[in-house]
């Protein structure tokens, strides 16, 4: 990998670093949040979906335009909303404010996903594609080590604010980086994809079939993996005993393991294949998925190890996906079609955040009730999405 090209994943990583931060942080926060604001867990499920509902819309629209224009151009522009509606949530009083100033985060934040994989999937052929996955993903292990953590801290020091103030101070540095280091994408203007008709999009999607199959892939992995993450930390507290101050400790094992794993399955999915490794993990993760929805009062360290599994092997999985469906289009195509795949992951986020809600029972004692239930139908989705990854094939 030249010099270039990893710098171009470095300030990559960054955005992805901001941008998920900015979505992780509110999940730990949902304890302070629920009390400060006086919320149930359903009003919470909806906090975190509204994110989600807002960037698969604007996600969506992207793709019939995402093509037609320079890569880089998007990205910023997409990313400056970012983080304006990062700095609305930083002041907002009350919780019908932040609902609000979350709806326009997503609608910009819907944009960024998409384009970063579309710039990291022009930029490198698909043998070396899993690899440059990985170093893109390991932005999720910094914003756990780093970011969540971090965030706790300020939120437990001074406020629920502060944490929103800071992204949205380090996005100010990103949008500098993306100008300066983010080179012009635009080969994908000189194969006339400008040319293309508004909803050529979605006719090639729904007339390819391993299109199809590539969204279903998308979304089913999204229905499972956040039927659980919002509530991770809500039930550690209100099941487990736990101290909010104590939570950071789960993001920061898990993030640490993942700096390390995420680059190595990146390469382990380039050399024995992307399915294979694929299978690998989603089988995995249904261990740690099990263990931490069926939970009682138990040691810290066996608490951490769990989590730290279910990192390892959540994000496992994930970096191979990303790879497969980079791979079902054609570089002309391909920018409309990672902002639909990026919207219906969105909204398949926005609707398991809803669906574990709906499932979850809070006692008047805070107790979660049913959280086992979430995580038996969180297991079923992952064994679906063995069966549709299989589908899948490689056309580039």
């Amino acid at each position: 990998m030249s010099s270039k090209e990893k710098l171009l994943l470095i300030v990559l990583a960054c955005v992805n670093f901001t941008h998920i931060m900015d979505f992780m942080i509110l999940m730990p926060l949902g304890p302070q949040l629920i009390d400060i604001f006086d919320i149930n867990t359903q009003q919470f499920g909806f906090l975190v979906a509204t994110y989600g509902v807002a960037a698969a819309i604007s996600g969506f629209t992207l793709a019939f335009f995402a093509d037609r224009f320079d890569r880089k151009k998007v990205l910023l522009f997409a990313y400056i909303g970012f983080v304006v509606g990062t700095f609305a949530c930083a002041i907002s009083p009350t919780f019908t404010i932040l609902i609000s100033a979350r709806t326009i985060t997503g609608l910009f934040g819907g944009m960024i996903g998409s384009q970063v994989l579309s710039i990291v999937a022009d930029a490198f052929p698909y043998e070396r594609r899993a690899s440059a996955m990985g170093i893109i993903m390991m932005a999720f292990s910094l914003a756990s080590v780093i970011g969540v953590p971090g965030g706790l801290y300020l939120a437990t020091k001074f406020s629920w604010h502060a944490p929103f103030f800071t992204v949205g101070g380090l996005g100010i540095i990103v949008m500098i980086l993306i100008w300066a280091f983010v080179p012009n994408v635009t080969a994908h203007l000189e194969q006339e994809s400008a040319k293309q008709k508004k909803l050529e999009v979605l006719t090639n999607i729904l007339k390819t079939p391993n299109q199809l199959w590539a969204l279903a892939l998308s979304v089913v992995i999204m229905l499972g993996h956040f039927s659980i993450i919002p509530y991770i930390a809500p039930s550690l507290v209100s099941n487990i005993g736990y101290k909010e101050d104590q939570i950071f400790l789960i993001y920061l094992v898990g993030g640490l393991l993942t700096i390390f794993s995420a680059p190595l399955v990146g390469k382990l999915a380039d050399k024995r294949g992307k399915f294979p490794i694929f299978v690998t993990f989603a089988i995995l993760s249904c261990i740690p998925i099990f263990l931490i929805t069926n939970l009682i009062p138990t040691p810290i360290y066996v608490v951490l190890t769990i989590s730290g599994l279910f990192f390892i092997f959540s994000n496992g999985r994930l970096i191979p996906t990303q790879a497969m469906v980079s791979g079902v289009v054609t570089p002309k195509q391909r920018g409309g079609f990672m902002a639909i795949n990026s919207s219906v992951q969105l909204m398949a986020q926005a609707i398991a955040s809803s669906i574990g809600g709906l499932i979850i029972i809070q006692r008047e004692d805070g107790y979660l009730d049913h959280y086992d239930w979430v995580g038996y139908y969180a297991i079923s989705m992952i064994l679906l999405s063995i069966f549709i990854a299989r589908k899948i094939k490689n056309i580039n």
